[in-house]
């Protein structure tokens, strides 16, 4: 490796981002592609080709995919069995009897990813203390084995009762189905949770069943490909929970990735946040098909157990990140009611929004931004692609003549239609849950971000939106910074005064050998490890849990966990009881540290030069027009200050700013805006 050059690939539903980063010269560069989704391999090797990053000089690359994700949504996935112990056959199918959705009366349930022919049960049962109540039936086992492999699916998961305390009759599963049906897949509940609850355990083996022979065979074909032209360097895949998993480690538990589309994105605001001194931020990642919002408090993302994909349990870590049908191609629409709505269906990367030129003939909200000025047809996106005004107006004019309107009144219509959107998402992690949005910074990205930021901003009293540098890529910047993460979990449901600390440090410190083994395996030496330790406490009898740390040191935990459960409780619930509290899981998250890229400062500008700037004729009310001020972001220093209206363009993205909203270039490049009618308040505050 002649370079030691580092690049991360987003495949996002519309497009490819992709960021090189050489440390050596401190170049930092950004690109976008077109995604590729009948042949994703192609389309992460172009990104490379787009970057000018030959693999045989990268030393790390780090990736995320929608692939498996993608599967699920299409239900496209593999063909899958499972296998519970005899008697709970049905396990999956049943899940649980909430309903979610309950004043809904045209509610369905989401489809299952199997039927009940595809069900199967062993005869065997192990207690929840691990004993065995019923030997594991090697015959009964080996028929359905059989069973599996006449019928011709591609992977099956084994999930039985209580193997998270005795893996053992599990483990010997597959040792059967490796002999009986030799070339399907399989996965095991307790190799991916080692905590109680049957069917969240038994739902995510099968998630990861379903999209394991799809990511398996891409994960290969790809490590293939870059080895050819000359890769030997480590291969990284962002997960769910905001870090990284090596390739092989994902090609063996792909349902880590089903979330980790918008988790690097968050990694690198929290990183961001610690660079620009702003330890609490909101942050909206605006793609071509979904917006993404999730939150940074004290400087670290929000990380949860009980994560979903359409109602089904996911029991790994993951990032509280809340997503919305609200992207650059989403679709504006008439309703049954002949009401304008905007998405969620969107046109996607083929054949895209009307203005690429590509086939498209229906209205996103690319078109409704074009024709309202926001974007211009003077800025190619990615550098390649200029948009065309003539066709987006031409997409719109259709519903604009249905509703009686000005093709610039129902544009205009579609962006705040689309604003009101992203700011329930933003409401929905920040008032719902009790945290106040004039507390934290907006941090906006991704291609369609900087285009909405404001006015969300605006909105909710946000009275500052910070735009990093490369936001059209900057979900790919985030990957490169983070660690390699694996987590492990031990079931352990104990009233807290019972909780015994030489037990609980056993269990925590047979976590970590397994954890240093592998860490080992992935070439981390044990200065480059961390553990955090944490626990799961809830009042005794109730369902939902509050994670808190668990105390260091050879000391009682008791009083310390019951201060933090108290104080948690408080500001996730609004109050606190006097009941008694137990423990339900004992979690350790084990870090393989990884050297994270220094972001370049950004150059100041001479006394007495200035930016060059033109202008831009924006519609900012109806057919209302007004002249925003044009800057390239290329041609911008930090201290520069632009006063709005004004509409900043770059290589991957746009960036609005309206007037009374005032922008100031950070030390890294960044846009800091202050927003009108937040100022004050914020003062006075």
């Amino acid at each position: 490796m002649s370079e030691n050059v580092r690049i991360a690939i987003d495949v996002g539903g519309t497009f490819t981002d992709v960021v090189k980063l050489v440390p050596g010269t401190g170049e930092l560069r950004f690109e976008k592609v077109p995604t590729t989704p009948s042949e994703p391999t192609s389309g992460v090797l172009a990104a490379f080709d787009k970057a000018e990053a030959e693999p045989a000089d990268v030393e790390t690359f780090n990736h995320g995919s929608t692939l498996g994700l993608n599967s699920l949504l299409t239900r496209t996935g593999a063909r899958i069995a499972t296998i519970a112990t005899r008697g709970f056959r049905d396990v999956y199918l049943l899940g649980r009897t909430d309903r979610r959705v309950m004043y809904d009366i045209t509610y369905r349930k989401p489809a299952a990813l199997l039927e009940r022919y595809d069900t199967f049960e062993v005869t065997e049962r192990s207690l929840f203390d691990g004993s065995v109540a019923t030997p594991f039936d090697e015959d009964d086992a080996r028929a359905v084995a059989r069973t599996i492999a006449e019928r011709g699916y591609d992977a099956v998961a084994v999930a039985f009762l209580h193997s998270y305390a005795n893996p053992a009759h599990e483990v010997r599963m597959r040792e059967i189905l490796e002999e009986e049906a030799p070339g399907v897949e399989v996965t095991l509940s307790q190799e991916l949770s080692r905590e109680y609850r049957e069917y969240e355990r038994t739902s995510t083996a099968v998630l990861d069943a379903y999209i394991k022979p799809i990511m398996r065979s891409y994960l290969m074909a790809l490590e293939g490909e870059l080895e050819r032209r000359g890769f030997d360097g480590r291969f990284l895949m962002s997960r769910s929970g905001g870090g990284a998993m090596t390739a092989s480690a994902a090609r063996e538990q792909p349902v880590n990735l089903i979330l980790s589309g918008p988790a690097g994105g968050v990694v690198g605001a929290a990183a961001f946040a610690k660079l620009t001194g702003r330890p609490n931020l909101i942050t909206i990642d605006m793609g071509g098909t979904s917006l993404d919002a999730s939150l940074v408090q004290n400087g670290s993302p929000v990380l949860y157990h009980g994560a979903e994909f359409e109602g089904l349990p996911i029991n790994t870590p993951s990032l509280y990140i809340h997503t919305i049908g609200a992207g650059g191609g989403s679709l504006g629409y008439l309703d049954g009611a002949g009401a304008l709505q905007v998405g969620p269906k969107s046109a996607g990367a083929d054949p895209g929004p009307a203005a690429y030129g590509r086939g498209g003939t229906q209205p996103t909200f690319t078109d409704a931004a074009l024709a309202i000025g926001y974007l211009g047809t003077d800025t190619p996106l990615g550098g390649e692609l200029t948009l065309d005004r003539e066709k987006s107006l031409q997409s719109l004019a259709a519903i604009a003549k249905e509703l009686g309107l000005s093709v610039t009144e129902l544009a205009r219509g579609m962006v705040k239609i689309s604003n009101t959107k992203i700011v329930g998402a933003v409401r929905a992690i920040t008032i719902e849950l009790g945290h106040n949005p004039k507390d934290f910074a907006l941090l906006s990205f991704g291609g369609g971000g900087g285009l909405v930021a404001v006015d969300v901003a605006r909105e909710l009293g946000i009275p500052e939106v910070i735009v990093p540098p490369g936001q059209g890529a900057f979900s790919a910047l985030g990957m490169l910074m983070a660690d390699v993460q694996h987590n492990y979990s031990r079931t352990s449901l104990q009233a807290l005064e019972d909780l015994d600390a030489e037990t609980a440090d056993a269990l925590f410190a047979g976590m970590e050998e397994e954890a240093r083994e592998t860490l080992r395996a992935e070439g981390f030496s044990d200065e480059r490890m961390e553990f955090h330790r944490v626990v799961a406490v809830r009042y005794s009898g109730q369902e939902h849990s509050v994670t808190v740390s668990y105390p260091a040191g050879s000391g009682d935990p008791r009083e310390e966990i019951r201060e933090d459960f108290d104080r948690l409780h408080l500001r996730q619930y609004g109050h606190t009881m006097d009941d008694p509290i137990e423990t339900t899981t004992l979690r350790l998250n084990a870090i393989g540290i990884v050297d994270k890229p220094e972001l370049p400062k950004a150059a100041r500008r001479a006394s007495g030069e200035s930016y060059p700037n033109r202008s831009r004729t924006v519609f900012v009310e109806g057919d209302t027009t007004a002249e925003y001020v044009l800057v390239a972001r290329e041609d911008l220093r930090a201290g520069d200050v632009i006063d709005g209206p004004a509409v900043v363009t770059e290589h991957t993205a746009t960036t609005v700013l309206h007037e009374g909203d005032r922008l100031e270039v950070g030390d890294f490049g960044e846009l800091v805006i202050s927003i009108k009618n937040t100022q004050n308040t914020q003062k006075e505050a």
